[in-house]
């Protein structure tokens, strides 16, 4: 497993910080990609992308439109608190219920990544932890970076999961 600490200046944009960029360069190969949770710069490295601002799709309705094993791979980079998801569908102008705050949403959205990807195939997961898939889904972590942001801003913490053969 690959380990890096690089330090770089927080953005709103996570796919535009530099070692984030650089990660996805060398990670995102060629195949079918999802991004749930696109934003500005999800269509650099997905195919398949959904922003509930301009879509209003929810993340989990868009993953679940996709077969089993479909994926090569999925970007899986969420509003990383209980606050930022509140705002998002706030700005979105859909409501935000407690569904969408309750841990058991995020637990049966990894599910359904889990199922779309294909064997072989990876998730990148972005938040303030390294939770990622995890073995329990079949998920084995390659890499991880740690992106410091200095201050009183909490680090991005960055997984590459592949999902093995069982």
């Amino acid at each position: 497993m690959k380990i890096q600490r690089i330090w770089a200046m927080p953005n709103k944009w996570t796919f535009t910080i530099k070692p984030i960029k650089e990660l996805l360069v060398e990670e995102v190969t060629p195949g079918d990609w999802i991004d749930p949770y696109a934003g500005e710069n999800g269509a650099l490295y997905a195919d398949y992308t959904n922003d509930l601002a301009k879509d209003g799709i929810d993340a989990m309705d868009f993953i679940k439109g996709f077969g089993d094993n479909f994926a090569d791979g999925v970007l899986l980079d969420p509003p990383y608190s209980l606050r930022q998801v509140s705002e998002h569908y706030k700005k979105a102008g859909i409501k935000c219920t407690g569904w969408h705050t309750n841990a058991g949403y995020n637990s049966k959205l990894k599910n359904e990544v889990a199922r779309i990807i294909k064997p072989g195939g990876k998730v990148i997961c972005f938040g303030w932890n390294s939770m990622g898939l995890g073995k329990n889904r079949g998920f084995e972590i390659t890499r991880i970076l740690l992106v410091p942001h200095g201050g009183s801003k909490n680090d991005t913490i960055v997984t590459v999961e592949t999902k093995t053969l069982f």
